[in-house]
Protein backbone atom coordinates (compact mmCIF):
# COMPACT_ATOMS: atom_id res chain seq x y z
CA UNK A 1 0.00 0.00 0.00
CA UNK A 2 1.41 3.38 -0.98
CA UNK A 3 1.44 6.05 1.71
CA UNK A 4 1.58 9.79 1.49
CA UNK A 5 3.68 10.80 4.47
CA UNK A 6 4.94 14.23 5.43
CA UNK A 7 8.25 13.85 7.24
CA UNK A 8 8.13 10.14 7.26
CA UNK A 9 -29.25 18.86 32.71
CA UNK A 10 -27.36 20.67 29.18
CA UNK A 11 -24.75 18.45 27.73
CA UNK A 12 -26.98 15.36 27.81
CA UNK A 13 -29.74 17.12 25.86
CA UNK A 14 -27.23 18.38 23.29
CA UNK A 15 -25.78 14.89 22.93
CA UNK A 16 -29.22 13.40 22.21
CA UNK A 17 -29.99 16.16 19.74
CA UNK A 18 -26.67 15.71 17.94
CA UNK A 19 -27.27 12.00 17.60
CA UNK A 20 -30.47 12.71 15.65
CA UNK A 21 -28.94 15.28 13.31
CA UNK A 22 -27.06 14.40 10.11
CA UNK A 23 -23.48 15.61 9.85
CA UNK A 24 -22.87 18.69 7.78
CA UNK A 25 -20.09 20.92 6.58
CA UNK A 26 -17.54 20.82 3.76
CA UNK A 27 -16.13 17.41 4.70
CA UNK A 28 -19.42 15.57 5.23
CA UNK A 29 -19.49 14.13 1.71
CA UNK A 30 -16.07 12.49 2.05
CA UNK A 31 -15.62 9.74 4.67
CA UNK A 32 -13.22 11.01 7.33
CA UNK A 33 -10.26 8.89 8.31
CA UNK A 34 -11.71 6.80 11.11
CA UNK A 35 -14.83 8.98 11.17
CA UNK A 36 -17.97 8.53 13.22
CA UNK A 37 -19.42 6.13 10.69
CA UNK A 38 -16.06 4.47 10.12
CA UNK A 39 -15.37 2.54 13.33
CA UNK A 40 -14.63 -0.43 11.12
CA UNK A 41 -12.06 1.68 9.28
CA UNK A 42 -10.05 2.10 12.47
CA UNK A 43 -10.04 -1.68 12.93
CA UNK A 44 -9.36 -2.62 9.30
CA UNK A 45 -6.70 -0.04 8.41
CA UNK A 46 -3.20 -0.75 9.68
CA UNK A 47 -1.99 1.60 12.39
CA UNK A 48 -0.53 4.89 11.14
CA UNK A 49 -1.28 4.06 7.49
CA UNK A 50 -3.89 5.04 4.95
CA UNK A 51 -6.63 2.89 3.50
CA UNK A 52 -7.08 2.96 -0.27
CA UNK A 53 -10.13 5.18 0.23
CA UNK A 54 -8.24 7.63 2.45
CA UNK A 55 -5.36 7.85 0.01
CA UNK A 56 -7.73 8.50 -2.88
CA UNK A 57 -9.43 11.25 -0.85
CA UNK A 58 -6.11 13.05 -0.32
CA UNK A 59 -5.28 12.14 3.27
CA UNK A 60 -1.66 12.45 4.43
CA UNK A 61 -0.01 10.60 7.32
CA UNK A 62 1.70 13.04 9.70
CA UNK A 63 3.17 10.37 12.01
CA UNK A 64 4.58 7.14 10.53
CA UNK A 65 4.65 5.16 13.79
CA UNK A 66 8.39 4.56 13.55
CA UNK A 67 10.10 7.94 13.83
CA UNK A 68 9.54 11.57 14.74
CA UNK A 69 10.28 12.69 11.19
CA UNK A 70 8.14 15.65 10.22
CA UNK A 71 8.03 17.05 13.76
CA UNK A 72 10.25 19.36 15.82
CA UNK A 73 10.09 21.35 19.01
CA UNK A 74 8.02 24.53 19.07
CA UNK A 75 10.41 27.42 18.39
CA UNK A 76 13.17 24.82 17.99
CA UNK A 77 15.11 23.56 15.00
CA UNK A 78 15.06 19.90 16.03
CA UNK A 79 12.93 17.38 17.89
CA UNK A 80 13.25 17.36 21.71
CA UNK A 81 16.00 15.05 22.97
CA UNK A 82 13.93 14.00 25.98
CA UNK A 83 10.31 13.82 27.03
CA UNK A 84 9.03 12.33 23.77
CA UNK A 85 9.54 9.00 22.02
CA UNK A 86 7.97 6.48 19.67
CA UNK A 87 6.82 3.34 21.51
CA UNK A 88 4.85 0.46 19.97
CA UNK A 89 3.82 2.63 17.06
CA UNK A 90 2.57 5.45 19.31
CA UNK A 91 3.91 8.99 19.66
CA UNK A 92 4.35 9.28 23.43
CA UNK A 93 4.83 12.34 25.60
CA UNK A 94 6.11 11.19 28.98
CA UNK A 95 5.23 12.30 32.48
CA UNK A 96 7.71 14.77 33.95
CA UNK A 97 8.89 15.32 37.49
CA UNK A 98 5.83 17.47 38.05
CA UNK A 99 6.69 20.56 36.03
CA UNK A 100 3.81 21.81 33.91
CA UNK A 101 6.04 22.40 30.88
CA UNK A 102 7.13 18.76 30.86
CA UNK A 103 10.50 17.34 29.94
CA UNK A 104 10.69 18.03 26.22
CA UNK A 105 8.29 20.87 25.59
CA UNK A 106 5.64 21.24 22.92
CA UNK A 107 6.12 19.98 19.36
CA UNK A 108 4.86 21.14 15.95
CA UNK A 109 4.62 19.64 12.49
CA UNK A 110 7.15 20.70 9.89
CA UNK A 111 4.30 21.04 7.39
CA UNK A 112 1.85 23.92 7.47
CA UNK A 113 -1.82 23.94 6.50
CA UNK A 114 -4.54 26.54 6.01
CA UNK A 115 -7.86 24.73 5.44
CA UNK A 116 -7.87 21.07 6.42
CA UNK A 117 -9.41 18.13 8.21
CA UNK A 118 -7.22 16.57 10.92
CA UNK A 119 -7.82 13.28 12.73
CA UNK A 120 -5.88 11.66 15.55
CA UNK A 121 -6.30 8.93 18.15
CA UNK A 122 -5.18 9.48 21.73
CA UNK A 123 -5.21 7.72 25.08
CA UNK A 124 -4.98 9.65 28.35
CA UNK A 125 -3.18 8.47 31.49
CA UNK A 126 -4.66 9.18 34.95
CA UNK A 127 -4.59 12.97 35.60
CA UNK A 128 -3.33 13.37 32.04
CA UNK A 129 -3.34 16.78 30.34
CA UNK A 130 -2.38 17.72 26.77
CA UNK A 131 -3.86 19.35 23.70
CA UNK A 132 -3.76 19.50 19.91
CA UNK A 133 -3.29 22.95 18.35
CA UNK A 134 -3.88 24.16 14.80
CA UNK A 135 -2.71 26.97 12.53
CA UNK A 136 0.30 27.43 14.79
CA UNK A 137 2.59 30.33 13.94
CA UNK A 138 5.71 30.39 16.10
CA UNK A 139 6.51 33.57 18.01
CA UNK A 140 9.66 34.01 20.03
CA UNK A 141 8.84 34.55 23.69
CA UNK A 142 5.29 33.19 23.40
CA UNK A 143 4.26 29.68 24.44
CA UNK A 144 2.28 27.44 22.10
CA UNK A 145 -0.99 28.01 23.97
CA UNK A 146 -0.59 31.77 23.55
CA UNK A 147 -0.73 31.69 19.75
CA UNK A 148 -3.18 29.03 18.53
CA UNK A 149 -6.55 27.44 19.39
CA UNK A 150 -6.49 24.11 21.25
CA UNK A 151 -8.50 20.91 21.15
CA UNK A 152 -8.27 20.00 24.85
CA UNK A 153 -7.08 16.50 25.82
CA UNK A 154 -7.62 15.71 29.51
CA UNK A 155 -8.55 13.27 32.25
CA UNK A 156 -11.83 15.13 32.75
CA UNK A 157 -12.98 13.31 35.88
CA UNK A 158 -9.72 13.80 37.76
CA UNK A 159 -9.67 17.56 37.23
CA UNK A 160 -13.36 17.97 38.00
CA UNK A 161 -12.86 16.03 41.24
CA UNK A 162 -9.92 18.25 42.23
CA UNK A 163 -12.32 21.19 42.43
CA UNK A 164 -9.49 23.70 42.12
CA UNK A 165 -10.91 25.58 39.12
CA UNK A 166 -13.97 25.96 36.93
CA UNK A 167 -13.61 23.21 34.31
CA UNK A 168 -16.19 24.71 31.94
CA UNK A 169 -14.40 25.17 28.57
CA UNK A 170 -11.46 23.09 29.86
CA UNK A 171 -12.62 19.50 29.17
CA UNK A 172 -11.71 17.04 26.41
CA UNK A 173 -12.98 18.24 23.04
CA UNK A 174 -13.44 21.84 24.20
CA UNK A 175 -11.89 24.79 22.40
CA UNK A 176 -9.75 25.47 25.43
CA UNK A 177 -10.91 28.43 27.54
CA UNK A 178 -13.32 29.70 24.87
CA UNK A 179 -15.98 27.12 23.90
CA UNK A 180 -17.43 24.33 26.00
CA UNK A 181 -18.34 20.94 24.55
CA UNK A 182 -22.00 20.39 23.81
CA UNK A 183 -21.78 16.92 25.37
CA UNK A 184 -19.51 14.54 27.24
CA UNK A 185 -18.04 12.19 24.62
CA UNK A 186 -14.67 11.07 26.05
CA UNK A 187 -14.02 7.38 26.62
CA UNK A 188 -12.88 6.10 30.04
CA UNK A 189 -9.25 6.65 31.00
CA UNK A 190 -7.03 4.03 29.40
CA UNK A 191 -9.24 3.65 26.33
CA UNK A 192 -8.43 5.18 22.95
CA UNK A 193 -10.34 8.24 21.74
CA UNK A 194 -10.76 9.54 18.20
CA UNK A 195 -10.40 13.28 17.66
CA UNK A 196 -11.23 15.26 14.54
CA UNK A 197 -10.73 18.94 13.77
CA UNK A 198 -12.15 20.67 10.70
CA UNK A 199 -10.81 24.12 9.81
CA UNK A 200 -12.35 25.79 6.74
CA UNK A 201 -11.58 29.50 6.52
CA UNK A 202 -13.00 30.97 9.74
CA UNK A 203 -15.19 27.90 10.41
CA UNK A 204 -13.92 25.38 12.98
CA UNK A 205 -15.40 22.13 14.27
CA UNK A 206 -14.16 19.81 17.03
CA UNK A 207 -15.31 16.17 16.98
CA UNK A 208 -14.73 13.53 19.65
CA UNK A 209 -15.58 9.87 19.14
CA UNK A 210 -18.05 10.71 16.39
CA UNK A 211 -19.80 13.57 18.21
CA UNK A 212 -19.40 17.23 17.31
CA UNK A 213 -18.37 18.89 20.56
CA UNK A 214 -17.60 22.44 19.42
CA UNK A 215 -18.42 24.62 16.42
CA UNK A 216 -17.35 28.25 16.09
CA UNK A 217 -16.30 31.03 13.72
CA UNK A 218 -12.88 32.58 14.07
CA UNK A 219 -12.73 36.38 14.14
CA UNK A 220 -16.50 36.75 14.54
CA UNK A 221 -17.88 39.31 17.03
CA UNK A 222 -18.65 36.44 19.43
CA UNK A 223 -15.12 35.05 19.10
CA UNK A 224 -13.57 38.48 19.61
CA UNK A 225 -15.60 38.98 22.80
CA UNK A 226 -14.64 35.57 24.16
CA UNK A 227 -10.93 36.13 23.48
CA UNK A 228 -11.04 39.59 25.08
CA UNK A 229 -12.43 38.03 28.28
CA UNK A 230 -10.00 35.08 28.30
CA UNK A 231 -6.41 34.33 29.30
CA UNK A 232 -5.45 34.95 25.65
CA UNK A 233 -6.31 38.66 25.73
CA UNK A 234 -2.71 39.78 26.48
CA UNK A 235 -1.39 37.89 23.42
CA UNK A 236 -2.34 39.63 20.14
CA UNK A 237 -1.17 36.77 17.84
CA UNK A 238 -3.60 34.31 19.43
CA UNK A 239 -5.82 32.64 16.82
CA UNK A 240 -5.13 35.21 14.09
CA UNK A 241 -3.18 33.01 11.66
CA UNK A 242 -4.86 31.81 8.48
CA UNK A 243 -2.36 28.97 8.12
CA UNK A 244 0.18 27.24 10.31
CA UNK A 245 1.49 24.05 11.85
CA UNK A 246 -0.18 21.34 13.87
CA UNK A 247 1.00 21.38 17.51
CA UNK A 248 0.88 18.87 20.35
CA UNK A 249 1.34 19.98 23.96
CA UNK A 250 3.70 18.56 26.56
CA UNK A 251 1.95 19.39 29.82
CA UNK A 252 4.01 17.04 31.97
CA UNK A 253 1.73 13.98 31.71
CA UNK A 254 1.91 10.77 29.71
CA UNK A 255 -0.35 10.83 26.65
CA UNK A 256 -0.15 8.58 23.58
CA UNK A 257 -1.07 9.61 20.04
CA UNK A 258 -1.39 7.57 16.85
CA UNK A 259 -3.09 7.68 13.43
CA UNK A 260 -2.38 11.40 13.02
CA UNK A 261 -3.65 12.23 9.53
CA UNK A 262 -4.56 15.39 7.67
CA UNK A 263 -6.55 16.13 4.52
CA UNK A 264 -6.00 19.58 3.02
CA UNK A 265 -9.19 21.12 1.62
CA UNK A 266 -9.70 24.08 -0.72
CA UNK A 267 -6.03 23.81 -1.69
CA UNK A 268 -5.16 24.41 1.96
CA UNK A 269 -1.58 23.11 2.13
Amino acid sequence: MNLRVLGAPGRLFACLAAALMPSCGPAADIPAAGSSDGAATLEETAKNTLSAEEEAAGWIVLFDGESTDGWRGYNQSSFPEQGWDVRDGDLVVFASDGSEEGLGGDIVSEATFSDFELVFDFVVSPVGNSGVFYRVQEHEGLDLWMVAPEFQVLDDTAYIDMGTMDMNKHLTGDNYDLHSSAMTAANPIGEWNHGRILVDGPHVEHWLNGQMTVEYELWSPEWNELVAASKFAPHPPYGMATEGRIGIQDHGHEIRYKNIKVRPINGGQ
